[in-house]
C-alpha cells in the first residue's frame, strides 16, 4: 500500500481510534442518557475498526471486504446524518454519524466515498490485463 492508500489507512486508524474511545465511555459511563446514540456509535467504531484492519491485512479478499463495509458505512452516515436533521429528539446526545459526522468535521461523510473511490481503482489495477 502507497500513495492515497497510506493516507485513508491512517485516517481510518485515527477515527478508529477516536470513535471506539468515545464510545466505550458513553456506553459504561451513560448508555441510559442516549443508549440509541451511543450504540449507533459503538457500531460506527465497529465498522471503522474493520475496516482498518481489512486494509491493513491487504490482499483481493480484504479489499473488497473494506469496499463493502464503506458502503455500510457511507448508508449508515447518511441515514443516520438525515434522521439527526430530521427528528433531533431522537438523538439526547450525538453519535460519531450525526449531522453527516459534523462533530468529526465531516470527516465520517467524506472518508468513506474516498475509500470507496481509491478501493475501487485498486481493484482495477490489479485486475489482469486480457
Amino acid at each position: 500500500m502507497s500513495g492515497p492508500g497510506v493516507v485513508v489507512l491512517w485516517l481510518y486508524g485515527v477515527i478508529t481510534v477516536g470513535a471506539l474511545s468515545r464510545s466505550v465511555y458513553e456506553i459504561l459511563t451513560k448508555f441510559d442518557e442516549a443508549p440509541l446514540a451511543y450504540t449507533l456509535s459503538g457500531i460506527a467504531a465497529l465498522i471503522y475498526l474493520f475496516i482498518t484492519y481489512s486494509l491493513v491485512r491487504g490482499g483481493e479478499r480484504a479489499r473488497r471486504a473494506a469496499l463493502a463495509c464503506c458502503v455500510v458505512e457511507l448508508t449508515g452516515v447518511l441515514t443516520v446524518g438525515t434522521w439527526t436533521l430530521l427528528d433531533p429528539s431522537a438523538f439526547p446526545d450525538s453519535t460519531v454519524w450525526s449531522q453527516y459526522g459534523m462533530g468529526y468535521l465531516f470527516i465520517p461523510l467524506l472518508l468513506p466515498l474516498t475509500a470507496i473511490h481509491w478501493l475501487r481503482k485498486a481493484g482495477r489495477v490489479e485486475e489482469p490485463a486480457g
